[in-house]
């Protein structure tokens, strides 16, 4: 076995020279610790859906969207470096260990923030939590520096990079007026930028395939829980206040179609074939998206189960949309990226853009077909847009074997 290869006997209790993993190495497998490091930053995600449902309910449409947009990129940008890091030069050592914990920290600060970020535009504490974290990469991305002298180069960029867009978001701190919107998007940009320019430049790393496609695998499966539990919240609260009626039974019923579907249509396949950095990027990328939509269909179920208890500022049309929306995303991201990368359920373009035009359309529906009905409705397209992709896809099967 390769002096990588045995990087994979874990103990944790003592100290391994940091190389680069062979990205060749079989039975790769998520660690305890990665599965903490997720269901640590699901606590920051609970906490941007569960703002932005209060956000909707309340109204405030646009402001909602904004804060939320700004505060998943923050938690998903993190989640990632330390994803695609952590399959290049995971030595699951003590120094390693203490760094990764440290980054749950600055995720759980990062949640702390959330509400006031929302409520004031207040982000101080999201930011402080955001740099913790990323501080700590920037420690992990010199260790490899120092002891992977074929990554080195690249190491080294990284951990350039990463330290100056942190104090570019310290100095964003104090902008006003349209200086925030602007700076905000300019780092955002810088930070995107940063893997394209120290890998292109200094060196391809080492990160795994495998890997790397069922790490995204498991958090949206993780984020496809915290929409259950969100949506079950919600439904016992409509139940408390008014009773089961049929309205809050077909939202709960449409909600958990809506959550079965879209899972079958992610993990229907084979393995994401990232085999080069172009798609390695987009595929990575593209998850923004896909996480942050996810989530929103979760606000968006409790914003349409508020509005049947009249207890949102919202009109039925809107309350409507507040989940096709999210829902049509998911499905169109998820049909691109399938595409690009030969996987998932995505037997013929056409039908997703069908089955999403359908979505919309009921989003639209609320006073037609009422709140529960809407919903319902959405969950049959999307159910129905996932038996007819499979059905393309076998009838393929047949046509090759």
């Amino acid at each position: 076995m390769s002096a990588e290869g045995n990087l994979g006997e874990r103990t944790g209790t003592r100290r391994r020279v940091m190389r680069g993993r062979d990205p060749g190495e079989e039975h790769r497998a998520a660690t305890p610790l990665e599965l903490l490091f997720d269901l640590t930053f699901v606590v920051a995600v609970a906490q941007a859906a569960a703002q932005l449902h209060h956000a909707w309910a309340e109204g405030h449409l646009g402001s909602g969207l904004a804060g939320y947009a700004a505060v998943f990129f923050a938690i998903w940008w993190a989640w990632m470096n330390f994803t695609w890091f952590a399959s290049a030069y995971d030595t699951d050592d003590v120094p390693y260990r203490l760094l990764t914990l440290l980054q749950m920290a600055g995720a759980l600060v990062l949640a702390a923030g959330v509400p006031e970020a929302f409520r004031d535009g207040d982000f101080a504490i999201v930011v402080a939590g955001y740099v913790l974290m990323r501080l700590a990469m920037i420690a992990q991305w010199l260790r490899a520096a120092a002891e992977h002298r074929d990554g080195r180069r690249s190491a080294l960029r990284y951990a350039a990079g990463v330290a100056v867009v942190q104090c570019g978001w310290i100095a964003r701190l104090w902008a006003t007026g349209v200086w925030a919107p602007t700076t905000f998007v300019l780092l955002v940009v810088a930070e995107l930028a940063v893997p394209a320019w120290a890998e292109s430049r200094g060196g391809a790393t080492t990160w795994h395939p495998g890997h790397i496609a069922e790490r995204y695998g498991l958090f949206t499966i993780i984020v496809l829980g915290e929409v259950i539990l969100a949506s079950l919240t919600a439904v016992q609260s409509a139940v408390t206040d008014q009773g089961l009626s049929a309205t809050v039974l077909l939202i709960a019923l449409g909600g958990l179609l809506l959550v079965f579907a879209l899972w079958w249509i992610y993990f229907t396949g084979s393995d994401a074939e990232l085999a080069t950095l172009r798609i390695a990027l987009v595929w990575g990328y593209g998850h923004y998206v896909v996480f942050a939509a996810l989530a929103a269909v979760g606000g968006g179920l409790g914003a349409a189960l508020d509005t049947t208890e009249h207890h949102a500022h919202l009109t039925e049309q809107a309350a409507g949309l507040a989940v096709a929306v999210p829902v049509v995303i998911v499905l169109l991201v998820l049909g691109v990226l399938h595409r690009m990368t030969g996987t998932g359920a995505v037997g013929h373009a056409l039908l997703v853009v069908a089955g999403a035009l359908v979505v919309l359309g009921l989003g639209l529906s609320p006073p037609v077909f009422g709140m529960g009905g809407a919903v319902f409705g959405m969950g049959l397209a999307v159910a129905a847009t996932l038996t007819a992709n499979l059905v393309v896809l076998r009838r393929r099967a047949g046509e090759r074997g």
